[in-house]
């Protein structure tokens, strides 16, 4: 890794260094002479690096020489950064001096109360004393690179990282868990088709891609189907020559030799000519496109002819034109169990080793469901049943297990693979923990202020750049999108693990478990360092940072609680600190930034999200290169800098979700390089920023919130700002005052304003708000937004909602508190003239909320069923809260729909979705007892096609019969409700639940008059699997009265009118793998034991026998449980999470 850092910076080294600008400086300073020593030595040490980043895996020497090269490459880089920037600062000062008016910023800087400062006369003298010591320490490396024998531009090849050859056999009875995958593939295969088609196979290194593939190609259904049939394992070198003869060989060719490719393609042809072929291509790196159409000229087979090729990299699939692209994903985790149990212990599971069960969940986690992983980890424990010694592994590094050592090569070979410039981007993803939920637009505005983006690829910005860096890696399966963030990007822990291992000493990252007393050589090479923190224990190490005066990078990453540095620390540690270019306090309960923060000259990324900070000093104004400044949800920011107009290297200011910011800086619409502006807030004094600032804000992206628009006067200033011009904006909103009987607002001008307001058709969100005007502008439902997918109007004075239903891309719609809208008709879907076509073809979600005068909602024109048949054919999910007055509902009905929220409503809507929706939530209904009927339920419409129910804080009738095919009934603080009735059946066992019930999640929270609910039954629910019942203090009886259901894995139980320490012995069923009790209403001692040590308890009470199984034991309103049975439940406790919660 040391040599890929070193030759990027070496890179941007040798740009800077042929700036004519730096060069005339070094020159009037009497330092020119050493930079040209500088711009001399540096290619001739590049040159060798190749060949050193070899021989540093057996030569300590050569390692020791690259970790030295990159110290001094760091040191070099930060003197010409501070060249660059005081040649920048005495450009401006001349400017200023001259009073030149060609620089719009200048204009405004008679208004800032500082300017840059006086030009340092004893510059020159300072920067030499370093460049002296700088270039003594180069000339000592390049003595010591002649002494290791380093050639130049060496191209040795990495022999021992490369993956062995795999062939097409396959032990099929130690595959697990790729049943749906291999019919999905199976499918593709068996498909007839015309012409040849090409399948692919893509993942991450070690997930089954190669395992799969062998499994489709041994299966007798395709034996049968092809013909012809050939492996082959294509590996790094995509040698077209090699992969034809293999193919030649494997569909049955004579043996002979070919002396040219024309006549092996001619061979190839004729073998497969019209045959059904099945061709395998096994871990194929090509993306040279020329390379793959000479491969293909002979595979022209018969219908049905098929390639399968296995990738790491999307771009491979898309380089092989590949008509099926199958994006492999990770184990589940029974399947990744079982498969670490199968080669761990040569069982199918863990039934017969219980104990060793929570270690093995523990190592499927740390191997994050990777197949290779898991078979290799199994093998490192198939001699051991030692419950110790699986503790030791799960708490190892990946890299230090020595016999688990193909995980981490077989993963390093994608690492090998990526180009150079990408793989400095990933060695600096290890300074975010695992589990880490990544921003694209974060990252690459890291990357930026870190100098990693400096090369140039045509007109592109180098956000640009960045995002296209990201896409690749992302392509190769270094990012995964994040299963929690649909925003988000995850990376595998494995791959997390591979960019810690490649990083190199000069990046670190400190989490509250380390110990930092014994770093101090160490902490002084530190370049770029993170600190994980949960609370104070993170914030007392910040003290120990001071020691890495040479850092660049301090990202603190807060979790849980937050973290209360004290303001001196930070004060004290921003002025030790002057070399860097990243700072990250967000998330910090930080109240004042020291004003030493405009020391740091070369800071270019500064991020104080949701921090508790009032205003930034103005000293950040001196900040010469920031480029990104980062202000997220500082609620108590309320000042910026007068002088924020000298930041003319700024690109990306976000304030939005500030909401005492009441102005903007003067003058900040001549920062012309901005991208990011997320928020401008209009005023109406004559020195206020104006709307029309925007304009020469050209390159604006992203989000834009345009507040305070009633003090537009002139509506011709709306159409100055140019957003019709502003094509990178994809979110913006609106924004008027909330205040309507304000006699300066009116409602024409309103309508002028937001008509010259127009953005860029390319639009995906936009936001109206507190709008006056009576009617909308034509713009708003002009079907050439083909974009915009999220609109929300909210507190309109509007009589009408505009014509919408044209918009051929909008997936959410929300209407919230506009009170004057009494009917909701045609006119919403389409214009009165002549309609054919379908309304709102691409609306998901519709909202409508707190719509006091909503009286009618319909979709029909007189007797028009058609249109209203055509309209929403997508829509999935409505939600009508808080609209009391909606009487009148007939728009059909709604096939596609799932979900319908309900707060405050009719029986009239009810009925609207209740039959065609699967999901029905009501939320403080209180006359849900009308519409479910007087005592029992009576909906009078059908609900055995609801799949999920939820009543919340309802007034609900005091029984209620679950339909069978509900699977999830949630009910919370319900408190008319006392009894829940199932439909019943008859088996073996007598009288249950029907068998046809596929409850799976039962809830009951806070129904205090709540008594049963066929608790006693419990046992024939096979299909339960979450079971939740809370405060419920009218039950009178002991649980479950019989057995719990057999496959119950989340239980949460307690509050109940019976004490807990009275209800006996409780056998939890074997599956359970999450307990919560709760202690309220609890009278005396609540025991555990171990199922397995029963007969050894010597408590007074019968005891709660805890499972093996269980991997997290939660109490609530207990103070620690009073006896644990024996040392078998300390055992237990010890594996796996424990939690007091509202203690008494």
């Amino acid at each position: 890794m040391a040599e890929i850092v070193v030759s990027a910076v070496i890179t941007v080294l040798c740009e800077k260094l042929l700036s004519g600008d730096l060069m005339k400086l070094a020159q009037s300073e009497g330092i020119d002479s050493k930079l040209k020593k500088w711009k001399k030595t540096l290619p001739i040490i590049q040159a060798v690096l190749t060949d050193a980043g070899h021989k540093q895996i057996k030569e300590r020497a050569v390692q020791l020489w690259l970790n030295d090269l990159q110290d001094l490459a760091y040191d070099i880089d930060d003197v010409l950064d501070d060249l660059a920037t005081e040649v920048g600062l005495r450009k401006l000062n001349q400017e200023f001096r001259e009073n030149t008016n060609t620089n719009k910023v200048l204009k405004f800087f008679a208004n800032c109360y500082t300017n840059f400062g006086p030009p340092n006369f004893m510059y020159g003298r300072e920067m030499s004393s370093k460049l002296d010591e700088i270039t003594t320490r180069l000339l000592d490396l390049v003595e010591v690179k002649t002494g290791l024998g380093l050639n130049v531009n060496s191209n040795l090849e990495r022999s021992n990282e490369k993956r062995l050859e795999q062939t097409s056999l396959v032990d099929e009875s130690k595959i697990i868990g790729r049943e749906g995958d291999k019919d999905v593939l199976m499918g593709k295969l068996l498909e007839n088709s015309e012409n040849v088609k090409i399948v692919s196979i893509v993942g991450m290194g070690g997930i089954g891609k190669t395992t799969l593939a062998k499994v489709l190609y041994n299966d007798e259904k395709v034996i049968e189907h092809f013909e012809l049939m050939a492996w082959v394992c294509v590996s790094e070198e995509f040698n077209v020559f090699n992969i034809c003869k293999a193919i030649f060989d494997g569909v049955g060719g004579e043996n002979k030799r070919f002396s040219t490719l024309n006549d092996l393609h001619v061979a190839l042809k004729k073998e497969i000519n019209k045959k059904r072929f099945l061709v395998v291509l096994d871990d194929v790196w090509n993306e040279d496109h020329s390379k793959w159409e000479l491969l293909q000229i002979p595979l022209q087979g018969g219908h049905g002819s098929k390639i399968m090729v296995t990738a790491r990299n999307t771009r491979v699939a898309s380089v092989m034109d590949s008509d099926e692209r199958y994006d492999l994903g990770l184990l589940s985790n029974e399947d990744a169990l079982s498969l670490l149990a199968q080669h761990a212990l040569g069982e199918k599971n863990f039934e017969k080793h219980t104990s060793l069960r929570l270690h093995g969940e523990g190592i499927v986690r740390k191997c994050g469901r990777l197949p290779l992983a898991l078979k290799s980890l199994g093998r490192v424990l198939k001699t051991s049943r030692n419950g110790d010694e699986w503790g030791k592994l799960l708490n190892s590094e990946i890299w230090d297990i020595q016999d688990g050592s193909e995980i981490l090569p077989a993963l390093r070979l994608s690492y090998y693979h990526l180009p150079s410039h990408l793989k400095l981007l990933f060695a600096y993803c290890s300074l975010f923990p695992k589990d880490y939920v990544f921003r694209k637009n974060e990252l690459v505005l890291l990357w930026m202020a870190e100098g990693f983006l400096s090369g140039s690829k045509g007109n592109k910005t180098k956000e640009s750049l960045g995002h296209e860096y990201f896409e690749e890696l992302k392509s190769r399966s270094f990012f995964q999108h994040s299963t929690n963030d649909k925003l988000g990007y995850a990376m595998h822990d494995l791959v997390n693990d591979l960019a810690t291992s490649v990083a190199g000493e000069f990046f670190f990252r400190l989490d509250d478990n380390m110990d930092v007393s014994e770093m101090n050589e160490t902490f002084e090479k530190f370049r770029h360092f993170s600190l994980i923190g949960s609370g104070g224990r993170s914030c007392r190490k910040l003290n120990e940072l001071q020691r890495a005066r040479c850092l660049r990078t301090f990202l603190l990453l807060s979790f849980g609680e937050q973290s209360y540095p004290s303001d001196k620390v930070i004060d004290k540690l921003l002025s030790e600190l002057s070399f860097l270019r990243v700072l990250r306090l967000s998330k910090y309960v930080i109240t004042k930034i020291p004003q030493s923060i405009g020391s740091l000259k070369h800071l270019r990324y500064l991020n104080f999200s949701h921090t508790a900070i009032t205003c930034l000093p103005e000293q950040v104004s001196d900040l010469y290169n920031l480029q990104s400044l980062l202000l997220h949800g500082c609620h108590h920011l309320s000042d910026l800098p007068e002088s924020f107009v000298k930041l003319i290297n700024l690109r990306h200011l976000d304030i939005s979700d500030t909401p005492k910011l009441k102005n903007m800086p003067l003058g900040i619409g001549g920062l012309t390089g901005l991208q990011t502006l997320t928020k401008v807030i209009i005023e109406g004094d004559k020195n206020g920023f104006k709307i029309s600032e925007l304009k020469d804000l050209s390159d604006l992206e992203g989000e834009l919130s345009l507040t305070s628009l009633e003090k537009v006067i002139n509506p011709e200033q709306a159409k100055d700002a140019n957003l019709h011009q502003k094509n990178g904006l994809d979110d913006l909103r609106m924004e008027w005052s909330d205040v309507f009987d304000d006699d300066s607002r009116n409602e024409m001008i309103e309508y002028q304003v937001l008509e010259g307001l127009r953005p860029h058709y390319k639009l995906r969100e936009l936001g109206i708000v507190f709008y006056m005007g009576s009617m909308f502008p034509s713009w708003i439902t002009d079907p050439t937004f083909d974009g915009l997918t999220e609109l929300t109007l909210r507190g309109c004075r509007s009589k009408h909602l505009p014509t919408l239903g044209q918009l051929p891309s909008l997936e959410k719609l929300f209407v919230k508190g506009m009170n004057e809208v009494k009917n909701v008709g045609f006119e919403l879907l389409a214009p009165d003239d002549s309609f054919i076509g379908i309304a709102f073809p691409s609306l998901e979600v519709l909202e409508f909320e707190d719509m006091k005068g909503w009286e009618r909602w319909t979709s029909s024109r007189h007797d028009d069923a058609e249109t209203a048949a055509r309209s929403f054919p997508c829509l999935r999910e409505i939600s009508i809260k808080d609209c009391l007055k909606l009487a009148e509902v007939s728009i059909g009905l709604i096939p596609s729909l799932q979900v319908l929220h309900m707060k405050e409503g009719s029986k009239t809507v009810l009925k609207l979705v209740v039959g065609s929706s699967p999901k029905l939530e009501v939320r403080k209904c209180k006359n849900l007892v009308s519409l479910l009927g007087d005592k029992e339920v009576n909906l009078g419409i059908s609900m055995e096609c609801l799949k999920e129910v939820k009543f919340d804080s309802s007034n609900t009738p005091e029984s209620f019969n679950c339909p069978n095919s509900v699977e999830s009934l949630e009910i919370r603080d319900c408190d008319s409700l006392t009894s829940l009735t199932f439909s019943m059946g008859h088996s073996d066992k007598g009288f249950g639940f029907d068998p046809l019930c596929c409850l799976t999640s039962l809830t009951f929270i806070r129904c205090k008059n709540l008594k049963s609910f066929c608790h006693e039954h419990l046992e024939s629910l096979p299909s339960l699997t979450n079971l939740h019942v809370f405060d419920c203090p009218s039950m009178d009886y002991s649980f479950p009265c019989g057995l719990w259901p057999p496959n119950l894995r989340n239980l949460m139980i307690g509050g109940l009118k019976k004490p807990m320490s009275e209800w006996g012995q409780q056998n939890f069923p074997s599956s359970l793998v999450d307990l919560g009790i709760s202690g309220i209403n609890n009278r005396g001692e609540v025991s555990f034991a171990v199922e397995e040590n029963v007969m050894n308890t010597t408590t007074t009470s019968l005891p709660f026998i805890l499972p093996q199984s269980l991997v997290s034991l939660s109490s609530f309103g207990f103070y620690t449980p009073d006896s644990f049975s024996d040392a078998g439940v300390g055992v237990l406790i010890k594996g796996m999470k424990f939690y007091k919660v509202g203690i008494d």
